[in-house]
């Protein structure tokens, strides 16, 4: 891990209600944001579109369907991968938070890393693989994608935007005869989109207790337990978090977003049936022979490997997310096979010292099944038992893997297996403790926005001490 006009002001209040996944399992984020300014006519198209249910084929879901503005514009639920308009088809990926999306750089193989100190790599761009260089094109993406929005075409969603209500205002916004020429509109329509995510407020709001702590405001206080974890969180030696999720000043002006947009292989297990009682195993991962290599395909091709034998470094490597909000999610990673920051955190901390804890094992162990930790995935192991390991990325792949810290030893080599990179022994002791892993957890916890200083904390909050 190495580093509103009236029209718009009206709506901000109704078009909030028109989400439509539900809100299991997930804590809300809070939507406390500085007065708003005025949005661009592009802008209003954007948030009109946004909530807009039809423009999806079944009519039955808008962009804020699976980014919820309650839930920091990510997901409202704790299911891995959202259902799509066509609730018969499913995707491969969990859904990503919107917020502070438009700070991102478009993507590079050769990337300036925002520290100044770091090497340049793969970095920036949109989507977990950063096959979108913009938001605008980000936006249209799920318009025609079967597991997301599943519309016929461009002229498909087009048609629905000119008998919208706001045709007049797209007009406005893009030119009287922006109708006539399809993929003028089409873009327009991403266009409007990416206007509202860098103009509305919302999407960045910089609201969190983290900010008031930052910049020494009041209610900015951290608990003894939050500033411990903040601690930890910027330990090379422990927990290494700003290694990648770096806090310091950024491109475009941007700070503390929690990220250097970077991509890292992490080896997250296989959100398959393999899993005891997993509530939703990803459907595509029936299929033995399909791997989501993040970089190097499925979903784009660039970097795809010669043969599937043939390693490459750019297999298995994900971006890097922002972590503001991230206590408001109920999903993690790429694949979601996480469902609380806790499992994300002991999963740094014990892939490599205790992998039992997360992959399937063969049946050829010894003695009776151990129980595993609560927050584990494989409720039990056999001792002995051979592991699979890495086991949502081909063996030939496994060089791409991050041995830095927490996760490995971060000794040797540059950070990857492959690079001679040590990893830590299975049995070893792993780099933090329970206590520390709790305070990392309460440290996260601030990056929430909309936080209000006059709530006071439970005295069992386990964060106060």
């Amino acid at each position: 891990m190495e580093k509103v006009v009236p029209l718009a002001m009206a709506l901000s209040v109704a078009l909030w209600c028109l989400v439509a996944c539900d809100d299991k399992g997930v804590a809300k984020a809070g939507n406390t944001v500085p007065r708003a300014p005025t949005l661009s006519p592009a802008a209003q198209v954007g948030q009109l579109a946004f909530f807009d249910k039809n423009l999806s084929g079944g009519r039955n879901m808008s962009c804020a369907s699976c980014h919820d503005p309650q839930y920091a514009y990510g997901p409202p639920n704790s299911i891995s991968v959202q259902l799509g308009s066509d609730v018969t088809k499913i995707g491969a990926r969990a859904v990503p938070s919107l917020r502070y999306s438009s700070a991102t750089p478009p993507y590079s193989d050769d990337a300036p890393n925002p520290d100044g100190v770091t090497s340049s790599s793969p970095g920036g761009g949109l989507m977990w693989d950063g096959r979108a260089a913009t938001l605008a094109i980000q936006a249209g993406m799920p318009l025609l994608n079967p597991v997301e929005m599943n519309n016929t075409s461009k002229e498909a969603v087009v048609k629905v935007v000119q008998a919208s209500t706001y045709a007049g205002l797209f007009k406005q916004a893009f030119g009287a005869d922006v109708f006539n020429d399809t993929d003028a509109a089409f873009n327009a329509l991403g266009t409007a989109i990416q206007a509202l995510e860098t103009e509305d407020l919302s999407f960045h709001p910089y609201s969190s207790k983290y900010d008031l702590y930052v910049f020494n405001k009041a209610g900015g206080t951290l608990t003894p337990a939050e500033r411990r974890g903040e601690v930890l969180f910027h330990s090379s030696a422990v927990a290494n978090c700003s290694g990648c999720h770096y806090t310091g000043a950024n491109f475009n002006g941007n700070t503390g977003l929690m990220t250097d947009f970077t991509y890292q292989a992490l080896g997250a297990p296989r959100n398959d049936r393999s899993i005891p009682n997993n509530p939703d195993p990803i459907p595509a991962n029936d299929d033995p022979k399909y791997f989501d290599m993040g970089l190097c395909g499925p979903f784009r091709t660039d970097h795809m490997p010669a043969t599937p034998d043939t390693a490459n470094p750019y297999c298995g490597m994900f971006k890097v997310p922002v972590l503001r909000n991230v206590a408001s999610r109920g999903v993690f990673f790429h694949n979601g096979v996480f469902h609380s920051l806790e499992q994300v955190v002991n999963f740094y901390n014990t892939r490599d010292t205790n992998p039992e804890y997360w992959y399937p094992a063969s049946n050829d162990g010894s003695g009776a099944p151990q129980a595993n930790p609560a927050w584990a995935l494989q409720p039990t192991h056999v001792p002995g038992a051979t592991l699979d390991k890495y086991n949502d990325l081909p063996q030939s792949q496994h060089g791409s893997l991050d041995e830095e810290v927490p996760l490995g030893t971060g000794e040797g080599g540059e950070k990857t297996l492959a690079s001679g990179t040590r990893p830590r022994q299975p049995g070893s002791a792993p780099a933090m403790t329970p206590q520390q892993i709790a305070d990392l957890v309460c440290f996260l916890g601030t990056l929430s926005d909309g936080y209000q200083p006059s709530a006071r904390a439970s005295a069992t909050d386990r964060c106060t001490k």
